[in-house]
């Protein structure tokens, strides 16, 4: 019996967070996706190589049939915002630990998220959805409004419209490339920020929450996260009240939410880890085998206690933008190091999203990253000098 894990593209999560956890805790891993070559190249230099096979993994009816001619499985997972609601399904079926679908088809459509909190009295954002084929706008509708599709990742078509205009542009051009819904939704005004949660299905954890900087409209583009182990309780206790009438709490959960003057209003819920290599950052921040813990949830054990006396340390996560339009000439390759300031260690990860020689242009997306750097250590003044130090070293040139 192995743990079954559907997948679209191979993740630095899953090839090395949750595989490795995986070989670690002794059980076997079976892949199941719908591009095979590139999950065995993943993997091919992997202790304990996970099985992978081949399956339209977007269909569950081919889920459960090939789970049915590869073998009883231990339980059904996926870190993949795509594949949530075929996972849930699958998991019901097959009488194993798993969330209830209807919260994972209200995480992945952003819509059906918001009418759910509407329909509690917890949330008052204006949401208008633009179904596909009609893209007919209220004529009553204030602007300035926010345009993203339904069911969208990484910022991809997310933008802020100004006026009818504007916005009948902006549909035409999203159209070009994208199907399905899209939604209209009024501009939150305030800071944006996360909150990360593992959770049973019975009791849930707050894990900390990362202060999200953002670029300038129209577009929102995360270009920092800062980690706050203690987010204001009443904060907490407000979006864990929208959580729960949404369904969420079972695994890995990341929210968004906007801090706004009537309080939190959430953006997005993804079932998963937060992704982009903070999940990593996370794990040493709280100095915890997350990823350990994430597989014991998903094969049903009970939610652990949080440790008694806890880690206290600060982090950064800053990502490296696109700034012009052009070929990546010079970026630094993959490292990690200690660096010392005013007497003490800070860890400096730096990981490249986009190879030397790449074309690259600007998006306006989470897609303009060139790569992360992430910088951890005892206090947040030292995180920002070294974060600080390294970003000015004018490491990356797009001629």
């Amino acid at each position: 019996m192995a743990v079954v894990l559907l997948a679209r593209n191979p993740t630095d999560t899953v090839t090395y967070g949750l595989l490795p956890a995986a070989h670690d805790l002794g059980i076997p891993v079976r892949i199941l996706t719908d591009d095979p070559e590139a999950h065995r190249r993943a993997y091919a230099d992997l202790p304990g190589r996970p099985e992978v096979v081949g399956c339209a993994v977007q269909d569950v009816r081919a889920v459960l049939a090939t789970i049915e001619a590869t073998g009883t499985p231990l339980a059904v997972i996926s870190n993949s915002d795509h594949l949530q609601v075929q996972t849930a399904l699958v998991a019901h079926y097959r009488e194993l630990p798993g969330k209830d679908w209807r919260s994972a088809q209200r995480a992945r459509d952003k819509g059906l998220m918001r009418a759910r909190l509407h329909s509690a009295g917890l949330d008052d954002t204006p949401c208008y959805r633009l179904v596909e084929g009609t893209d007919t706008a209220p004529a009553n509708i204030s602007y300035p409004v926010v345009l993203k599709p339904a069911e969208g990742v990484a910022s991809e078509d997310v933008v802020l419209v100004r006026d009818r205009s504007d916005l009948e542009r902006r549909v035409s051009d999203i159209r070009t490339r994208r199907t399905g819904d899209l939604l209209l939704e009024g501009l939150l005004e305030g800071e944006l920020n996360t909150l990360e949660t593992l959770g049973d299905g019975t009791r849930l954890r707050v894990l900390g929450s990362w202060q999200t900087r953002v670029s300038p409209p129209p577009f929102f583009i995360e270009e920092r996260l800062t980690w706050n182990p203690h987010p204001d309780p009443s904060v907490v206790a407000a979006v864990l009240a929208q959580l729960e009438r949404l369904g969420a709490g079972f695994g890995a959960c990341h929210t968004e939410f906007v801090l706004t003057p009537a309080g939190p209003r959430i953006v997005e819920v993804n079932d998963r880890l937060i992704g982009d290599h903070c999940d990593f950052a996370m794990a040493r921040l709280l100095d915890e085998p997350l990823f350990h813990d994430l597989l014991r949830l998903l094969l049903g054990e009970p939610l652990k206690a949080p440790p008694a006396d806890p880690v206290e340390r600060a982090g950064v996560v800053h990502w490296v933008l696109v700034d012009a339009d052009g070929v990546l000439r010079e970026a630094p390759d993959e490292f990690t190091e200690t660096r010392l300031w005013s007497g003490s260690e800070y860890r400096l990860d730096y990981r490249p999203m986009k190879p030397v020689g790449t074309t690259v242009r600007v998006t306006g997306t989470n897609r303009d990253y060139l790569g992360s750097v992430t910088v951890t250590g005892p206090d947040a003044a030292g995180v920002e000098a070294v974060t600080s130090q390294f970003l000015s070293g004018g490491h990356w040139v797009i001629g």
